[in-house]
């Protein structure tokens, strides 16, 4: 989608914002060496530091990049970040440098003139821009063939690239090729059309059940000197399809999952470690004994209830928690439910509190669950709601946490109703769909604040 205009102007903002930074640091220079006498062999010794900042700075916002130089707004945007960064690295630079014979005045008068700088030099080249486009059409002329909302998506994409001068659309048909796999009259005249009208490119949105078109727009579009670029309209399926790149073929992903990226899983498994060793050193430690007594001495069995569940990728894997009930036979089949006579009074106190779910800290060491995920069902309960939930199964692609995204929203505990189990699902595929280190962070305070308040469903 790169045109000439764009590859030219990548270079000349680069080089007309650098002529504007020495411009500033010359007149800065002659300004304040006048007010205060100071030697102006310090401002040289400083002059290439400031560049190569400059220069650090608008590559560390991608100031001059493809991706930012399409649209005026990422151009605007990077701006102000570079110039924000670089007055803390100058600044920084300075005092770590012990450089106490900068004068003040220079500084100020340096970075107000580079802002008002900044500011006149985008102005004008908003108002060039526009000239240009006016006057003399530099811009590429593109345009949509199918009104679908996939094609309502790419059209609203199109308007804001301010390299691209977007036409509209092509008519509104859903479909290009009769049964035949003959090319409609309509689709044929209007790709005339554009072309008559000076239209370049021409972006296609199709539906994956009209793929078969392709061959035969293509030839249309040819026929009048046209480009057609195919774009896959996943829309109205149920799964907002991505693509992705293996060894240079195009993957079509039915869900974007973070943790499927290897520097994603190495920095949650890091969280995961760093605060389970925190957990089981300085709380674990002082509480395992006396819970223990506490436990033995109210119902027989051990102190360790374990349990096999489902894992990660539906692998079952023994999760281990305090025992809070006496032993019983229906453990593996039957949830806890409010006044369940099975509960001892210190499970009661330990479920309220969220106190039996310690153990999991080992699991958690061991490698079979996280710290912050979906929480891990009995194997009974995922052979019964996979056969409810058409997409249960999909929570199982994440590695099981002591808490969850679910669970600090008020969806724990018993589950009487498929569509209490349903909310529970879809908060975990949004949790899935949606991590970051900072979203575990915000679930973990949550929890803790949800224990201490205490939870109407924690019994």
């Amino acid at each position: 989608m790169g045109t000439r205009y764009l590859y030219l102007l990548r270079f000349i903002l680069a080089f007309s914002d650098l002529i504007l930074v020495n411009l500033c640091l010359f007149v800065s220079f002659q300004i304040t060496t006048k007010i205060t006498g100071a030697d102006e062999d310090v401002y040289r010794q400083n002059i290439i530091i400031c560049n190569l900042i400059w220069m650090l700075s608008t590559g560390i916002f991608r100031l001059y990049s493809k991706n930012t130089i399409h649209s005026l707004l990422p151009i605007y945007r990077a701006t102000w970040r570079s110039v924000a960064l670089h007055g803390f690295l100058f600044l920084a630079y300075l005092f770590f440098s012990q450089n106490t014979l900068f004068p003040r005045e220079f500084l100020a008068a340096f970075y107000t003139m580079l802002v008002l700088g900044f500011m006149l030099s985008r102005f004008t080249g908003t108002a060039i821009q526009d000239s240009l486009n006016k006057h003399f059409n530099i811009r590429k002329a593109v345009a949509v063939l199918g009104m679908n909302p996939g094609g309502v998506k790419l059209a609203a994409y199109l308007e804001e690239q301010s390299s691209l001068n977007f036409r509209g659309f092509l008519g509104d048909e859903g479909f290009y090729v009769d049964p035949k796999g003959k090319l409609i009259p309509a689709a044929a005249e209007q790709l005339k059309k554009a072309a008559s009208a000076g239209v370049s490119e021409v972006y296609v949105s199709l539906s994956p059940d009209r793929m078969e078109d392709i061959p035969q727009l293509v030839k249309e579009g040819e026929k009048h000197c046209v480009r057609l670029k195919f774009v896959p309209d996943f829309t109205q399926g149920q799964a907002a399809f991505r693509i992705e790149h293996m060894g240079g073929f195009p993957v079509l992903c039915a869900r974007k999952e973070p943790l499927e990226d290897v520097q994603n899983r190495f920095k949650k498994r890091f969280f995961d470690v760093a605060v389970s060793l925190a957990v089981i050193v300085f709380i674990f430690s002082w509480l395992y004994p006396i819970l223990a007594i506490i436990i033995k001495w109210q119902s027989k069995g051990p102190v360790l209830f374990k349990q096999l569940r489902s894992g990660r990728d539906n692998k079952p894997f023994y999760c281990y928690k305090f025992r809070s009930m006496r032993l019983n036979t229906d453990s593996n089949s039957r949830q806890a439910s409010r006044n369940d006579d099975r509960i001892t009074p210190i499970g009661k106190f330990m479920r309220r509190t969220s106190l039996d779910e310690f153990p999991q800290f080992i699991n958690v060491l061991l490698g079979d669950m996280s710290v912050i995920g979906p929480r891990p069902h009995m194997l009974s309960h995922t052979e019964q709601y996979r056969a409810l939930i058409e997409k249960y199964m999909v929570r199982q692609f994440s590695k099981p946490g002591i808490s969850g995204w679910a669970q600090v929203n008020g969806y724990r505990g018993e589950t009487k109703e498929t569509a209490a189990m349903e909310k529970r699902v879809e908060h975990d595929i949004w949790y899935m769909e949606n991590w970051s280190a900072m979203l575990d962070v915000r679930i973990m305070f949550m929890t803790v604040i949800n224990a201490v308040k205490g939870e109407e469903n924690a019994y």
